[in-house]
């Protein structure tokens, strides 16, 4: 009885999470996600410049539209709330998989379209 929840439940966790990594458009955002991800941290801990650095717009353009959308949210909550640090590395993150599951249910709703093409049948 248990085993048959339990797999019910492992084909409710796959379903979102197959949209996110399981298809080659979600990879590569999540990929390019990270490189500016990595270009950020250096350019924090390596380069020291007098001026402010804008490699964190980078990241925040490719997080976009839903970033944004969390930041809106979180200070309707409390704006203390909504400028700590740790808010917006969550924000930050939820964004970026919010988008990268959206990304792959665009790309599975293509699949699926094409897949039922009907082709005219000769006579």
């Amino acid at each position: 009885m248990k085993s048959g929840r339990l797999n019910a439940l492992a084909r409710l966790t796959k379903g979102p999470a197959r949209l996110v990594h399981d298809n080659r458009a979600s990879r590569i955002y999540l990929a390019l996600v990270a490189a500016a991800a990595v270009l950020v941290t250096v350019d924090t801990l390596f380069v020291h410049t007098d001026d402010a650095s804008f490699a964190g717009v980078w990241l925040f353009a490719l997080a976009a539209p839903t970033v944004f959308l969390f930041f809106a949210g979180g200070s309707q909550i409390g704006e203390s709330f909504a400028s700590s640090s740790a808010f917006g590395y969550v924000a930050l993150i939820a964004s970026v998989l919010v988008q990268a599951a959206a990304i792959g249910a665009f790309v599975r709703l293509l699949r699926d379209r094409t897949d039922h093409v009907r082709t005219p049948r000769e006579a």
